[in-house]
């Protein structure tokens, strides 16, 4: 036998091998979609902005009050811990584009101005007379948007543990996720992101709630399930490669902001430093409203539920007279 047909035969039995991995690695994403779409399936509305098909839910009557979720999260972070604490107020939160069961246009960038965009033309469709947003994490960052660019269209914010700075560098905790490529995000994306994301489950709730424990219901009644989904890695990926784009020139305009905005952030978070993306907010946005939770992490929403709904509705009260 030849080195020729010898070597081809290896290159063949490596390709196959190749094949078969990755043949393997897409039906266990699959699988896991499955069971995903089974114990949290879509559950609100569906409304089309600029080419997205946005999912949302809504709850209630009075003046509105519009929930943003943050990186890698869904609308069910805010129905299941807020949505029975706050009587009087119409209650809607959406999925950012892309996540939960919302649909990102084909071509979109994931930038701020972009999704700030898209919330916009959210509250115009809706009819929504010039909402309190709620804005948690990188959701924070895009309400801070909304504030710069569309101001007339909101009457204030109420930040929880809100993205306020970006310094250029990802966090490592953060760096599986900063894929470039759209191509090699998608594959990845469609192998062995959620096999993997689902066998460190455990591990990645425990750094994004702590010191507090994620609820024992977080994966269905929090809806973590529905984001052990190829569309909503893919979403989280493109979200992060994407907040360096505008954000450092955003930065910049905080000054410019004129509605009513408050912070709420627990002095234990772990996933964002409360003195860099809380305190020093102090002065850099007029009359800044900062309550701080002590020994609280990244997820106020569930560790204070109360402490958090009382905020909302002190920035409502604030928001709705100004």
């Amino acid at each position: 036998m030849s080195f020729t047909s010898i070597l081809l035969g290896i290159v063949v039995s490596v390709a196959a091998m190749a094949a078969l991995m990755l043949a393997v690695a897409i039906f266990r994403t699959r699988r896991i979609v499955s069971l995903a779409e089974k114990l949290v399936p879509p559950s609100g509305k569906f409304v089309t902005i600029d080419g997205n098909r946005i999912h949302y839910m809504e709850k209630g009557e009075g003046r509105p009050i519009l929930f943003v979720h943050g990186l890698g999260a869904q609308l069910h972070q805010f129905r299941s811990t807020l949505f029975d604490k706050l009587d009087g107020y119409r209650l809607i939160a959406i999925d950012r584009p892309g996540s939960g069961y919302s649909e990102r246009v084909a071509g979109a960038t994931g930038g701020l101005s972009e999704q700030a965009r898209v919330v916009h033309h959210f509250i115009e469709a809706l009819g929504l007379e010039k909402p309190l947003v709620v804005g948690h994490s990188l959701g924070g960052a895009v309400s801070l948007t909304l504030a710069i660019e569309h101001p007339k269209a909101i009457s204030g914010l109420a930040l929880l543990s809100p993205y306020t700075y970006h310094s250029g560098a990802i966090a490592p905790e953060f760096a599986a996720l900063y894929i470039p490529s759209p191509l090699k995000r998608r594959l990845i994306a469609e192998t062995i992101a959620i096999p993997a994301a689902r066998k460190y489950a455990d591990q990645t709730l425990a750094f994004v709630f702590g010191p507090q424990p994620a609820p024992a219901d977080y994966m269905t009644e929090g809806g973590g399930w529905a984001g052990l989904r190829p569309s909503h890695f893919y979403a989280t990926s493109t979200d992060i490669v994407a907040i360096g784009t505008d954000y450092p020139r955003l930065q910049k305009r905080f000054g410019e902001i004129k509605v009513p905005v408050g912070i709420l952030f627990g002095t234990a978070d772990r996933v964002l430093d409360y003195q860099k993306h809380g305190v020093e907010m102090v002065g850099r946005i007029a009359d800044l409203d900062l309550e701080l939770a002590e020994g609280i992490g990244h997820m106020p929403q569930f560790g204070a539920a109360e402490q958090t709904a009382a905020f909302i509705k002190r920035m409502a009260e604030r928001a709705f007279r100004a």
